[in-house]
């Protein structure tokens, strides 16, 4: 008992971190029933005759032992509620965008597919819990000035990379949405720091994710590129909308609470609290 308390502590495992783990993989049994298809396709490609270990998907099975770990760390459901709102939210918006103009293609031709969904709110308390180790980790020292170089370098190049990537979709209104929303969110951030952190976060996460979809054929990019460079950068940028989001969603509801609040008689109005 001594050693599992241990391990627990060690790795930040709390009760919200076993209703998360079970909720992701009750998520992917589910999708396997509904789309069983696909889950039997996949399957077909296994030569039973030959030892299995040898054709497993070890970048799959990474990705998913990597992101239960990470999902689990220091869970808190009234917290991770937001994160994981915004993200199924956010990915079905992204993945409508990019499906629809055909940016990028699943094999299932479908736009989008509802079973890639789900993968965006458990990347998104993946990148989450990325993103508070290295606000631990990372030197708090450096200078204000230098990180906002930092910012206006990065951000704008990622800005010009985008427009050169999308260009050909640019007469497409998702297409015009998407970029004036990449434009209003670079022009007015709130944590230069935070921000640095989130968008490295999300594109470290989504190299691995982005390898594995477009080297195994599950969705292709109109430059065929495995993958390419925007696709990488534009998780981090995702991460970033999401973060912004979620702080914009919860400010707005402390607002709310407050006014609510302010309605209530005096002895009331102080019991009023906004969960986060």
């Amino acid at each position: 008992m001594l050693k599992t308390w241990r391990l627990t502590a060690k790795f930040g495992w709390t009760r919200s971190s076993y209703v998360l783990l079970s909720l992701f993989l009750l998520t992917v049994l589910l999708l396997a029933f509904v789309w069983w298809p696909l889950a039997e396709e996949y399957l077909a490609y296994i030569d039973w005759s030959k030892p299995v270990w040898g054709q497993l998907d070890w970048l799959l099975i990474g990705l998913f032992l990597v992101m239960s770990l990470l999902i689990m760390s220091g869970a808190d459901l009234r917290r991770d509620a937001w994160i994981l709102m915004v993200g199924l939210a956010g990915g079905l918006v992204i993945e409508g965008w990019g499906t629809q103009t055909e940016i990028w293609t699943y094999y299932t031709l479908e736009r989008p597919p509802l079973w890639i969904i789900p993968a965006w709110p458990i990347a998104s308390l993946s990148i989450d819990r990325l993103v508070r180790f290295s606000d631990k980790v990372s030197p708090t020292t450096l200078p204000t000035r230098l990180i906002r170089w930092a910012y206006w370098i990065i951000f704008p190049l990622f800005f010009g990379l985008m427009v050169y990537f999308v260009w050909p979709t640019a007469g497409k209104s998702l297409t015009l949405m998407a970029l004036l929303l990449c434009a209003l969110l670079i022009m007015t951030p709130t944590d230069y720091r935070l921000a640095l952190l989130t968008f490295l976060a999300g594109a470290g996460l989504g190299y691995f994710l982005e390898r594995w979809g477009t080297t195994r054929e599950c969705w292709t990019y109109y430059t065929h590129q495995t993958p390419p460079l925007f696709a990488v950068l534009a998780h981090g940028m995702a991460a970033v909308a999401f973060w912004r989001t979620v702080l914009l969603l919860k400010k707005v509801g402390r607002r709310s609470v407050n006014a609510i609040g302010s309605h209530y008689p005096p002895g009331r109005s102080k019991s009023a609290t906004w969960p986060m």
